[in-house]
């Protein structure tokens, strides 16, 4: 199966999501600076919620860039994927609304830790397919990365009954790991096309 459809469908699908996180926020009540001040919580996690959307955008463009074909079995976990990324927009307004919250908090984490997961699915499934050896099999190794965001999410979900901000803190350190592209798989495509 060629992957030029899973791609053009899931660009579709993250382009929406982005859209319906900003439609999220609602127009402050006022026309002065305090009326923003309200609104300082939900742009936040807008913030938060974009960069991580535009991460999972980007190493999923990388991901499938490393990757030769694809079947029905990726298909599906790419489906997984989109799905946990899906709810972000539900979970960012609450989370926005009620950051001081533990519940909310948590409740984040836990759909940061599931799409993790799903991308990991997904990652998984493609090197079942292409081997081992192949560029993405070569590229992510053991994944290290991959587990240790994992670990955080799950640190994070715990402090969100304890401190909601510590976790709110923790989501934000796994993004700065992920803000710049896997660079693995960069190099291994670097390193073929040599």
């Amino acid at each position: 199966m060629q992957k030029a459809r899973l791609e053009a469908f899931s660009d579709g699908v993250i382009a929406i999501i982005v859209t319906i996180t900003v439609l999220e926020i609602k127009v402050p009540r006022g026309a002065d600076l305090g009326a923003l001040a309200s609104l300082v919580p939900t742009l936040l996690s807008y913030a938060l919620s974009f960069v991580f959307i535009g991460i999972y955008w980007n190493n999923h463009h990388h991901m499938l860039h490393a990757t030769r074909e694809i079947n029905g079995r990726i298909m599906w976990a790419n489906l997984h994927l989109l799905f946990w990324l899906s709810l972000v927009p539900v979970a960012t307004e609450w989370l926005g609304e009620n950051g001081a919250a533990s519940v909310p908090a948590a409740v984040y984490g836990m759909l940061l830790f599931m799409a993790a997961t799903a991308y990991t699915i997904l990652q998984l499934a493609i090197v079942a397919y292409n081997g081992q050896d192949s560029l993405l099999g070569t590229a992510v190794g053991g994944d290290a990365k991959g587990k240790v965001s994992r670990v955080l999410y799950l640190v994070g979900i715990a402090l969100a009954f304890v401190r909601p901000w510590m976790s709110e803190a923790i989501y934000a350190l796994v993004a700065a790991l992920w803000f710049v592209p896997d660079r693995r798989i960069e190099a291994q495509i670097r390193s073929e096309s040599e």
